[in-house]
């Protein structure tokens, strides 16, 4: 058997660091962020189209998605995230999220689930009740909408079980619908294998296989007998192993070594790693051709490893013709020319047609930076001997921004697989996507074809009006050979006439690509006035991939399309109805509608102002629907300037100003009485872009003037430093003015300073530094005839020399003072 070229003596020594770490842990517990917040139950899912394509956006989880179609209905898949994030589709379309409760069983993650032939789902998550550790499986026979049976596949108090992976015999055969759980036995003897052959009521004693990781298991044919072969495949060192099963999994058998290989991307912290540390790993995805095609039988095993040369992360498939006993050289699915990274790997085979699809993480697209990140799938149509690429998701992400720490000296997780499941001519894949910058879980067909409905809307009137549409395959994703089949829908049946709708030349399907089908729709007799909405359904003859895209037809009605220029946020009224969002309503043409705009709007320091509608109507007129009208209310922004003082003489604060307006604060003046107590203004601090800070502490500007405007709420400070209190130290009139030699003289760092004054009058008494520059006004207020004594802190200045002068109408004198620090 020829080996992996990959195989080289410097991967060795690599491929044996990260297993050691991986071996002991691999698949421990993710650690969810404080404050993660996930989607709520009953979620509807969103479909995200570009350019015809749709990828389905299902909500946000945590990672680890696994996928499974229902073999009796392809418009039925099920899927779950890590910490129990389940969610199902009956129409292959609108995914809703649900809550399979585990009574009696504390979970804690690694989710996968499986059908039966009979259309019965089963979902298998791993739990922790106290010291047991194990799998719960839940069994729903209403296609995951409901569950109704629960049960432990294994347990165990010797450790955690990691990464257990579960499948069902789909077909017939004497195993038909028998269920196998493998996994990986932390702190026992390695990997384990368990059965159950009542619908997972009860399950059998583990079987101890050896190996490393991986525990991935599949079930196909034995010759003539269907489901008559079980496979289990992990590694072993730096190998895959695969073991096998004829009688149902009673007893099992080392049957080969599919591959040997090197894992994919750089050892980070101990584990294979891509981008940003982010942890990959290098175990097997298996699947088994059970068509009755010339391919059947065929085992197909997928996995990421490290080529040769500069590239660090590659997709390859090995597979075996005679039921695992011989395997091919190892294929590589992508089929870009970069030396960018490929991981993660998902694989299925289909039961009807053995198509392989592989499903995979890919970075081909940014070759310099080998960082946005895109889904991919491949195709094989020849039994896995090649594939043809197509990209799957449509938005480029950077994988780092939904990645998640895991603690010091751990790679980042965003999840340690994704899933596919095929259906038909096409496969449905989900997968994990950052382009919100979180783990969003998405879903989306491959191959696949796109679906435009144009136009999509049309205004009919009474009598034998009619629109067409035209539906519109533009392109095609992959090896999509199928023919495409519309169908199209009235939500509502009028109470009165009718509404015909009919394809065109009765031509209804596509079989070449590009094309187009036309859907006519027709009013016959007195349809009742309002908008009825036609989905129009494309599917392919499996019935998937399916696609929906909706048609309003405005009958004997218009619209009124209204709202602000400040979305959210401001409010209006239509009819008395409150609204903050574009609206598009839909009148009887000739009814008369009433608008009004509310304001102001104020939103913390912001506050919205109305200026006029669109059509310069009145705050609150009346208008009349005559035929499709566009209608805005334009507010201006403004914002407040908040002023904080302790001293009441501000000007210009607590008001909201123009956005771009020039404004000016201020304080009325240096130095202000207050209580009793003489303060100085000392500067401005402010609080938001745009606002002032004064540069020293001197106090001169008192007002300030921004001439560029406010652009966002701003706050303003006004600092005071109390320079003294004047107290008057005698109730005798004194004979003539007095300055008198402060004490103690030199100081440190307050001294006190008396003065007489002999008549009611302003007095003003300031300090001067050596070079004659005014550093504080002590007192600038009017006194009566009196003694009085005030003190003069210099904790604030350096040591020197100093000048303190008093100043009346009537007597101005100068005396020196020492500060000694």
């Amino acid at each position: 058997m020829k080996k992996l070229l990959i195989i080289m003596l410097l991967a060795i020594s690599v491929t044996l660091q990260a297993q050691q770490v991986d071996d002991a842990n691999w698949q421990s517990r993710v650690k969810v962020p404080q404050g993660y917040q996930f989607s709520p139950l009953g979620t509807q899912s969103t479909t995200y189209t570009v350019n015809g394509f749709d990828n389905f956006w299902l909500g946000t989880d945590f990672g680890e998605p696994y996928i499974a179609t229902n073999p009796k209905d392809p418009l039925n898949s099920v899927c779950a995230y890590n910490i129990n994030n389940f969610y199902y589709t009956l129409d292959g379309v609108n995914w809703i999220k649900g809550y399979p409760n585990f009574p009696g069983y504390s979970v804690i993650g690694d989710p996968v689930v499986t059908y039966d032939s009979l259309g019965n789902v089963y979902y298998l998550q791993m739990y922790q009740n106290g010291s047991e550790y194990g799998a719960a499986v839940g069994k729903s026979t209403d296609k995951g909408v409901t569950w109704s049976m629960f049960s432990s596949a294994y347990s165990s108090t010797a450790g955690l079980g990691d990464k257990p992976w579960i499948t069902a015999v789909q077909s017939g055969g004497p195993y038909s619908n028998y269920l196998f759980v493998g996994w990986r036995q932390f702190g026992s003897t390695g990997m384990c294998v368990v059965r159950s052959t009542d619908g997972g009521q009860t399950w059998s004693s583990p079987i101890t296989l050896s190996g490393d990781q991986g525990a991935y298991v599949a079930a196909g044919p034995n010759v003539n007998i269907p489901g008559g072969y079980i496979y289990f495949a992990c590694t072993s060192g730096g190998s895959i192993i695969l073991y096998r099963s004829s009688d149902g999994g009673l007893t099992w058998s080392y049957v080969s070594t599919p591959s040997s290989m090197a894992g994919p991307g750089v050892i980070c912290y101990g584990r294979y790693t891509v981008k940003n540390c982010i942890r990959t790993d290098n175990f097997p995805r298996m699947a088994v051709d059970n068509s009755w095609t010339s391919t059947r039988g065929t085992v197909y095993i997928a996995f990421a490893a490290n080529p040769a040369g500069p590239d660090n992360a590659d997709i390859f498939v090995v597979k075996s013709t005679n039921y695992g006993l011989n395997w091919s050289s190892a294929i590589r699915v992508n089929d870009d020319a970069t030396t960018t990274d490929q991981w993660m790997p998902a694989i299925t085979v289909d039961s009807r047609t053995g198509r392989v699809y592989v499903f995979w993480y890919d970075s081909r697209n940014d070759p310099s930076g080998n960082l946005l990140t895109e889904m991919w799938c491949g195709t094989s149509t020849n039994g896995g001997n090649t594939f043809i690429n197509n990209k799957v998701s449509d938005v480029q992400f950077n994988p780092n921004n939904m990645a998640v720490g895991q603690g010091q000296n751990q790679a980042n997780y965003i999840g340690d697989y994704i899933g596919n499941s095929s259906i038909g001519k096409t496969a449905i894949n989900v997968w994990t996507d950052a382009r919100f910058n979180n783990m969003g879980s998405f879903v989306a067909y491959s191959p696949d074809f796109a679906m435009l409905a144009n136009p999509n809307s049309a205004f009919l009137h009474s009598g034998n009006d009619s629109a067409t549409f035209t539906i519109k395959v533009p392109a095609i994703r992959g090896p999509f050979d199928d023919n495409v089949r519309f169908t199209s829908t009235l939500d509502t049946l009028p109470t009165s006439g009718s509404i015909i709708l009919n394809f065109i030349n009765g031509k209804d399907s596509i079989t070449t690509f590009p094309d187009s089908v036309y859907l006519k729709a027709k009013i016959q007799g007195s349809v009742p006035p309002k908008a009825y909405y036609v989905t129009v359904t494309g599917r392919g003859t499996m019935g998937a991939p399916v696609h929906k895209r909706s048609i309003i037809l405005y009958v004997g009605v218009n619209t009124l399309t209204i709202g602000t220029n400040r979305e959210g946020v401001c409010e209006y009224k239509v009819n008395g109805t409150q609204f903050n969002t574009k609206q598009t309503l839909v009148f009887v043409t000739g009814s008369n509608v009433t608008v009004q705009a509310l304001s102001p709007k104020v939103v913390g320091g912001t506050q919205y102002v109305f200026q006029n509608w669109s059509d310069n109507g009145d705050t609150t007129h009346t208008i009349t629907v005559n035929n499709n009208i566009s209608l805005t209310a334009f507010y201006k922004i403004q914002f407040k300037l908040i002023m904080n003082s302790s001293i009441g003489n501000t000007f210009g604060g607590n008001v909201f100003y123009d956005s771009a307006t020039a404004f000016t604060f201020g304080v009325t003046g240096r130095f202000v009485n207050y209580n009793n107590q003489t303060y100085q203004f000392r500067g401005w601090t402010g609080s938001g872009v745009g606002s002032y800070t004064s540069p020293d502490s001197s106090g001169f500007d008192t007002v300030v003037t921004r001439p560029n405007g406010i652009i966002n709420p701003i706050v303003q400070t006004a600092r005071w430093l109390q320079v003294t209190s004047v107290q008057n130290i005698s109730t005798e009139i004194p004979k003539e003015y007095k300055l008198y030699q402060n004490f103690p003289n030199p100081f440190n760092p307050v001294t006190t300073i008396e003065f007489d004054i002999v008549k009611t009058q302003d007095v003003k008494l300031q300090v001067y530094d050596i070079l004659g520059r005014e550093i504080r006004t002590l007192i600038e207020t009017n006194l009566g005839a009196g003694k009085y004594r005030v003190q003069f802190n210099a904790v604030d200045l350096p040591s020197g020399i100093y000048f303190y002068k008093l100043t009346t109408p009537d007597y101005t004198n100068i005396k020196r003072m020492i500060l000694m620090k």
